[in-house]
């Protein structure tokens, strides 16, 4: 096993021992010493001793409940420190003889390589200025850690960075660790758990905090980092309103299954969004008034002016006014319905406009190293973040938007929507997108359920077209779905093309979605309403938890290449939208690897994608892991366009078939067809908790009666990451794989991993779920929490696990898994000593909460929740 690098360690441990003083200072030497004891217990009981994995047992089980809460909350708080830790050593300061990071050369090499291959220097500008990358910010109800202890962590960070430096004198690093002792004690005596379900207005409000304390600076410095490495090896840099990559959300305008999404819930959304925003601006035109006090100005800015001495602060004048004028509204109009006012930003071009005088004026004048320094970064926000932080998100059931047609049709007498077939359906909506009359009455009263989706459509009708996404259909599966979304925004008033998004999840919709597509490009009057472009978004989520996940990654793979197929026959450009989580089960995968094992012609210059929940705080939350993680993304984006990997084979497309179906058959017969694997479910994990439980804003379940099937795929994989064994992400692709390597196809599996990043990605994919799993931790849940009439289930889905890693350690010609990753193994080593008892408290706690029934005491539930969090914290990619 790799040694993990000496200063991490010694961060990890200084950061370990302070934390260890605040618990023995709160609670003294007594509890310190238990928790010493228990911390060795499991680490000895990882070295395979017996007697100490028994002795910890017996520890954890005779804890009084007064002591579980804190027990739990110093293991939550080490795995925190020690991710803090991890998180900046990835971009503390590199020493000489240290090498260079991938994150950081990943641009300068593709580059350089993209050069070689014959791409000229003009070709290369045009092809980086036409990239369009956009992330979408999505609540998670796992994040279940609070706003301001997370901005605690952020201080510590910050602290770890300030120490980090060999010429520090003596009183200059006591003053660091004082810094970080008081830090850490203020997150020791912070309640780190939401007392309450957070609101998707809070939610919402977490996504701006993101971009306020950490992209907000780091878009800029990637962007000036990006042009000087283009600049070098092209010639010209950026263009000024370069945009390659943007962020939106979903925070506040997903109302899939969350009835607390209304459409007076998304108005504000919206409206705070032009809030943070104006008041972002602001701070920048005020460091800019200060900054810009030259006199020399081009003709155009002292026309904007007039004959005063400092005509660039002049104009920022304007500008602050306006800007004040626009967040002063905002402020007033979230507590009442007020029309903007003439002197209110109205569009991004008011906005951008004054600054790009500005900017050419101060390049006319010879002060090009001005022009291109924080007024420059100012305008690239501007361009990424316009007049709303991000561009919001609708999203809604196919269901319900049939429901309004259906009691529309009714009302007007018509017939009934729902009883027509696809063709009516279609004839229908065609006709009336087409009708310059209106077909909503005004004295119309439907039902509430019927008025929130057209309230939410009238919501968007209003808003200026910059502050929206797109309009995302869950469970589509027909041309009408989307053609019933565009009549609805239609009837609202809205005036330009929204995009309206099928989402394609379960198996059978993937495999429809080209077909659909086809359809619907195809029938007259559509392109006239879309123009040449169309956006479809691919489900990893609810598709694996449908097929599991080696189906639904082939049936995600074959549904993009039909797509591209349908969208080169149409002429038309199609934007790919994935909905990734950040773990296996839902499509997670580092984001560079998951890029390129995309099909061939799949990303085209264009690539959306989910960001979710912790997984924005662990790859946007600091300014420096944001600068990485958008130059990762733009790496394989253009690497992915230019340089796309190859086509399949047809043998290797025929066994990955033959693996999907074999896969999909085992997994739908263990997940649908054992009988007694749902109350297997819900009693060896925590699932019936984490319905209880303050972690989101939505619902565990899209319904409130039936199985697994009515079941969210985040609370779905969640579950079994706490237990630890993670079966959603191996389940059926293991025995798959064992029964084809039976068959002699082992020298044929390893050719399409050497050759096809698709299925490497898959193997790699597996590895690592697969060596963060423990089928001991496991038994420990089952035996403490099921009836011993489950435990032969639970040991068959134990030997599956071992089938599964005895499979990939073939595959990979290893005897141990990660051994090509040794520092991601050694992340997950370094952590089992703090993580395993967190799952031994969580049993005891689980037991001893459910023997209460309904009368549970609070701090036990409490302690559960320390336990959920700390977990989530050790696994790092939860849901």
């Amino acid at each position: 096993m790799a040694e993990i690098d000496v200063r991490l360690r010694e961060d990890v441990h200084d950061l370990g021992e302070l934390l260890g003083q605040t618990i023995k200072t709160h609670l003294g030497d007594d509890f310190l010493a238990r928790i010493e004891r228990i911390r060795l217990g499991a680490k000895q009981g990882r070295q395979t001793d017996q007697a100490a994995h028994e002795a910890l047992l017996s520890e954890l089980h005779d804890l009084p409940d007064d002591l579980l809460l804190p027990v739990c909350r110093a293991f939550n708080q080490f795995l925190n420190l020690a991710n803090i830790a991890e998180q900046y050593h990835r971009i503390r300061r590199r020493r000489e003889d240290e090498p260079v990071g991938f994150e950081e050369r990943c641009l300068t090499e593709l580059f350089e390589r993209l050069r070689t291959q014959g791409l000229s220097g003009e070709q290369l500008s045009a092809e980086v200025e036409r990239l369009d990358i956009e992330l979408v910010l999505t609540a998670h109800p796992t994040e279940v850690a609070r706003r301001t202890l997370i901005q605690k962590y952020d201080a510590i960070a910050l602290a770890l960075a300030r120490r980090d430096h060999d010429d520090l004198s003596a009183g200059e690093r006591a003053a660091v660790r004082e810094d970080l002792a008081r830090l850490i004690s203020e997150a020791w005596h912070t309640d780190e758990i939401r007392r309450n379900r957070p609101t998707p207005v809070d939610e919402a409000k977490w996504g701006f905090a993101v971009i306020e304390h950490s992209l907000w600076q780091a878009l800029p410095q990637f962007l000036r980092r990006l042009d000087d490495e283009l600049a070098a090896v092209a010639g010209p840099g950026l263009g000024l309103r370069s945009a390659p990559l943007r962020v939106a959300s979903w925070m506040g305008g997903d109302r899939d299954g969350n009835p607390n999404v209304t459409a007076p819930v998304t108005r504000e959304v919206l409206l705070l969004g032009r809030w943070m925003a104006a008041d972002l601006y602001l701070r920048d035109i005020e460091l800019l008034s200060n900054q810009l006090s030259m006199q020399a100005a081009s003709a155009e800015l002292r026309q904007r002016v007039g004959d005063v001495d400092e005509p660039y602060r002049a104009l920022m004048k304007q500008l602050r006014s306006r800007l004040q004028s626009t967040r002063s509204w905002a402020e007033a109009a979230l507590s009442t319905e007020l029309a903007e006012p003439a002197d209110c930003l109205h569009s991004i071009d008011e906005l951008r406009e004054p600054l790009e005088c500005c900017y050419q004026s101060l390049l006319e004048q010879g002060m090009e190293l001005i022009a291109n320094g924080p007024l420059l970064d100012t305008l690239r926000r501007v361009n990424a973040f316009g007049l709303g932080l991000v561009r919001l998100d609708i999203r809604q059931d196919a269901a319900r938007h049939a429901d309004v047609l259906s009691a529309l049709t009714e009302y007007l007498e018509l017939g009934r929507y729902a009883d027509w077939d696809e063709s009516q359906r279609c004839q229908f909506l065609l006709t009336e997108l087409a009708s310059k009359r209106p077909l909503l009455p005004p004295h119309w009263q439907p039902s509430a359920e019927v008025a929130e989706v057209l309230a939410t459509c009238r919501v968007v009708a209003t808003q200026p077209r910059e502050l929206l996404g797109s309009y995302v259909i869950s469970m589509a599966g027909s041309a009408s779905d989307v053609l019933a979304v565009k009549l609805l925004l239609k009837e609202a008033g809205l005036s330009w093309p929204m995009r309206v998004v099928p989402l394609f999840e379960t198996l059978a919709d993937l495999d429809q979605g080209a077909a659909v597509i086809d359809q619907l490009l195809g029938l007259p009057g559509y392109r006239a309403l879309v123009g040449d472009e169309q956006e479809v978004m691919i489900g990893y989520s609810d598709s694996a938890k449908d097929a599991g996940t080696l189906a639904a990654g082939w049936a995600q793979y074959r549904a993009q290449e039909a797509l591209v197929q349908v969208a080169r026959q149409h002429g038309v450009r199609l934007r790919l939208f994935h909905g990734r989580g950040g773990t296996v089960g839902r499509g997670g995968a580092p984001a560079h690897m998951a890029i390129l094992s995309q099909p061939p012609g799949s990303v085209n210059g264009q690539f959306r994608v989910t960001e979710q929940g912790e997984m924005i705080r662990f790859k946007f939350g600091l300014p420096g892991i944001a600068v990485q993680s958008l130059r990762l993304y733009t790496s394989a984006v253009l690497e992915a366009t230019l340089l796309p990997p190859p086509a399949p084979e047809p043998a290797w497309r025929e066994l990955m078939q033959q693996l999907a179906d074999r896969s999909v058959a085992i997994y739908r017969g263990v997940v649908r067809e054992e009988p007694q694997f749902v109350e297997y479910f819900r009693q060896a994990t925590p699932e019936q908790e984490l319905a209880r439980l303050p972690l989101g804003s939505r619902p565990a379940k899209r319904r409130s009666q039936g199985g697994i099937e009515t079941l969210r795929a985040i609370p779905w994989i969640f579950a079994w990451t706490q237990t630890r064994l993670m079966l959603p992400a191996w389940l059926g692709a293991g025995q798959a794989l064992a029964e084809a390597l039976a068959a002699g196809r082992q020298q044929q599996l390893r050719d399409m991993m050497s050759h096809w990043p698709f299925f490497l990605a898959r193997v790699e994919m597996l590895e690592m779920v697969l060596s963060k799993a423990d089928a001991g931790i496991a038994r420990f849940y089952e035996e403490r929490l099921a009836e011993p009439a489950l435990w032969p289930l639970g040991e068959r889905l134990r030997r599956a696990l071992e089938q599964a890693v005895t499979v990939i350690l073939n595959l990979r010609e290893s005897d141990r898994l990660l051994a090509h990753n040794p520092v991601l193994g050694e992340s997950v080593a370094v952590r089992n000593p703090y993580t395993d008892p967190l799952h031994l408290l969580q049993a005891e706690l689980m037991a001893r909460t459910r023997a209460q029934g309904q009368n549970i005491d609070p701090a036990l539930e409490r302690a559960l929740l320390v336990t959920v969090a700390g977990i989530a914290a050790g696994m790092r990619n939860t849901g």
